[in-house]
């Protein structure tokens, strides 16, 4: 790879005017700037951006670190995210760190090493004193995306608000028991048991949890469950992921979707239509979410000293398909 040293052998001008010209000075004289532009092109020049951060020039690189890139709705998310920074003329630079948060450490370490000019975030833990810590100490303008971190700007579906819709439609189909499968610290089962609580008055009676993400334990779960109900069972899983490791679980048990349970995810992910059945699954505006978090890191880049943070909450929607359609709306259509 050709080096500035040698376009300024080639072109007979000094190193350092080319170094003006390569950084977009147009006080160098028109005829010399464009024969060194010409050679830069000839030889396809490429700039050093670690060292030119070093001298206080931006890298045009965003990090972005999310929590598992393995799940297609982060990839997708992505995807969203690099279409928008091209916009500006910024390039990605990818971590995930597989919800672990000494990996999230790693990733941050590094984030600071290439010096990016910002940061696009989903934390492991966004409430933790620790991340926000780590955070504060990098001095990178951060935006936090798909979660909801206090005092950072913050891109995110409300996820107490999907939780409440897939209560609302899972009473409104018909089905008279719940499993959550997920998480119950997260708001998606917050707004869900709310959702429950305004449709039925005792639906704590007709709720179970499964946590483990373990097949067999999950089977287990299932199987005492129906032991002690023959009515139809309405089931939210977190993620489409879980979903579709739920609707494998209830094939092999020979337990009929949507006749005998109605399942929703969360993140409606291709795989949502192409199953069979296909699966219902709250969706979130990636394109949008993707976009607003970009021009606000924008924003701080250029205003650092503006305090003010923003929170905004977007709104998801829930997409009905098979797996939930105990009515036959989606089937009659």
């Amino acid at each position: 790879m050709i080096t500035m040293t040698e376009i300024a052998r080639l072109t007979g001008v000094s190193q350092p005017t080319v170094s003006r010209v390569l950084n977009g000075n147009t006080a160098v004289n028109p005829e010399i700037r464009e024969r060194v532009l010409a050679c830069a092109r000839e030889h396809d020049f490429q700039p050093n951006v670690m060292a030119q951060s070093l001298v206080g020039s931006k890298t045009r690189l965003i990090g972005v670190i999310v929590t598992d890139i393995s799940n297609s709705f982060f990839a997708e998310l992505v995807k969203h995210i690099g279409e928008e920074a091209r916009k500006d003329g910024y390039s990605l630079i990818l971590f995930s760190s597989d919800y672990d948060l000494e990996k999230e450490k790693e990733c941050l370490d590094v984030v600071k090493r290439y010096r990016v000019d910002g940061l696009i975030m989903v934390p492991v833990d966004e409430n933790g004193a620790e991340w926000r810590g780590m955070v504060s100490r990098l001095d990178i303008p951060t935006v936090v995306i798909t979660r909801h971190a206090t005092g950072i700007d913050s891109f995110y579906v409300a996820h107490d608000e999907a939780g409440a819709q897939v209560a609302r439609h899972l009473h409104e189909q018909g089905y008279e028991e719940y499993i959550f499968f997920g998480n119950t610290t997260d708001d998606k089962y917050l707004g869900f048991i709310d959702g429950m609580a305004n449709e039925c008055r005792e639906f704590r009676k007709h709720l179970t949890i499964i946590s483990s993400k373990d097949s067999q334990v999950i089977e287990a779960a299932l199987k005492e469950h129906f032991a002690k109900t023959t009515g139809k069972t309405g089931i939210f899983a977190y993620n489409d992921r879980r979903a579709v490791q739920m609707m494998g679980i209830l094939q092999k048990m020979k337990i009929r979707v949507p006749e005998q349970v109605g399942i929703v995810g969360f993140d409606n992910i291709y795989l949502c239509e192409v199953l069979y059945p296909s699966l219902s699954s709250i969706a979130q505006p990636n394109e949008t979410m993707a976009s607003l978090a970009v021009q606000r890191l924008l924003y701080r880049m250029d205003h650092p000293n503006d305090q003010k943070r923003e929170d905004h909450p977007l709104h998801a929607e829930l997409i009905c398909r098979q797996s939930s359609d105990l009515k036959g709306g989606i089937l009659s259509k």
